[in-house]
């Protein structure tokens, strides 16, 4: 049996994706190799009960940010994490699972769910999405974005 070569994709130090189960489209990310878990900015996030299963519920983005939506989302699919921020600091997080898309790949994925408010780009990319594939040059910018902006104007 042959083994399957994995292909490198080449990504930059920012990109845009699409999170498909919350309806989120060329979503700013940035790609950040010193951090595991990827991350999304999300706000109310709390512990509750759906359907009599524990849940955890939470609001994507800022209401000042153009996608977002004034929903409040639940994920059955959690854990609770133990994260040391970009500022060094200890902070518990809950974190979901999603689908996001790459090069127009979908990479199921693990997100913690943060306050990302004083930061540039409401997403960032961790080292275990981007251990599955992807080779970072952060000389380069938007690659996926541009590939899919590409793909579309040739349909």
């Amino acid at each position: 049996m042959k083994d399957k070569k994995i292909v490198p994709l080449l990504i930059g130090a920012s990109d845009h994706i699409d999170l498909p189960e919350f309806e989120l489209y060329n979503l700013a990310c940035r790609i950040d190799t010193g951090a595991a878990t990827s991350a999304i900015h999300c706000h109310n996030v709390k512990l509750v009960k759906k359907k009599g299963l524990p849940a955890v519920s939470f609001m994507l983005l800022d209401p000042e940010h153009p996608s977002y939506q004034d929903r409040v989302y639940y994920s059955f699919d959690f854990k609770e994490k133990i994260i040391k921020n970009s500022f060094g600091q200890i902070e518990k997080r809950f974190s979901i699972k999603t689908i996001l898309i790459l090069f127009g790949r979908k990479f199921k994925t693990e997100m913690t769910l943060a306050d990302r408010e004083a930061m540039k780009y409401p997403v960032l990319l961790g080292r275990r999405l981007l251990r599955r594939g992807f080779i970072v040059d952060v000389r380069l910018k938007d690659l996926s974005y541009r590939q899919k902006i590409a793909n579309s104007l040739c349909e």
